[in-house]
């Protein structure tokens, strides 16, 4: 890696909470300045704006969160029914960890930047259509494996997976009450055991 490359990557990571916490619109350069301890012209040096700044800001805190909830899905849980399950553990057990870190990347990119800032709304919907076609995936797995219904429909049930956990993070996260993003991952498990298990019928 190169000095610049080095540099860039330093930018990104001492900014990540902060643009999560405070907001891609909400953070200037000054806190970003203030974040790092570097000049405003070694921020310009490395990226051409503010906005750069963000989308790859964005693209370091996904990818964060699409590694840890990945080996959730991957190849340490055998079954298809392990997976699902751990999948909703891994939001019972760092819920706290999402909070204190402003809430879900996706979902926080996703509310600001509708239609004041295209580029990064186009990021999110790349984000949220992985995350879907992978929970999605990983049901299809199961249903070759005679794990999981073979009427189901993998794609609907990963976008209400993904549905009911941004739904859960953003009452829980706004009411400071953890009960609601409970509410939904116990949703989740009983459509798990009940509607797509069939060892469990």
């Amino acid at each position: 890696m190169s000095k610049a490359e080095k540099t860039k990557q330093f930018i990104i990571e001492k900014t990540a909470s902060l643009f999560n916490t405070k907001g891609y619109m909400s953070t200037s350069l000054s806190d970003i300045t203030e974040a790092t301890g570097l000049t405003k012209g070694s921020i310009y040096g490395n990226f051409e704006n503010k906005d750069e700044v963000a989308l790859e800001v964005y693209k370091y805190n996904s990818s964060l969160l699409s590694k840890n909830m990945a080996r959730s899905l991957g190849e340490e849980f055998p079954t298809t029914i392990d997976k699902l399950n751990a999948f909703v553990n891994f939001y019972r057990k760092n819920w706290k960890a999402v909070f204190e870190n402003g809430g879900c990347p996706l979902m926080n990119a996703a509310t600001e930047a509708d239609d004041t800032f295209p580029s990064l709304k186009k990021q999110v919907t790349q984000s949220f259509e992985g995350w879907i076609k992978k929970i999605a995936s990983v049901i299809t797995d199961g249903q070759e494996s005679g794990e999981i219904y073979p009427n189901i429909d993998a794609d609907e049930y990963g976008s209400l997976f993904i549905m009911l956990i941004e739904g859960g993070i953003l009452l829980s996260k706004t009411t400071e009450d953890e009960k609601y993003l409970h509410l939904a991952l116990d949703r989740i498990i009983f459509m798990i055991d009940k509607e797509l298990n069939i060892l469990s019928s």
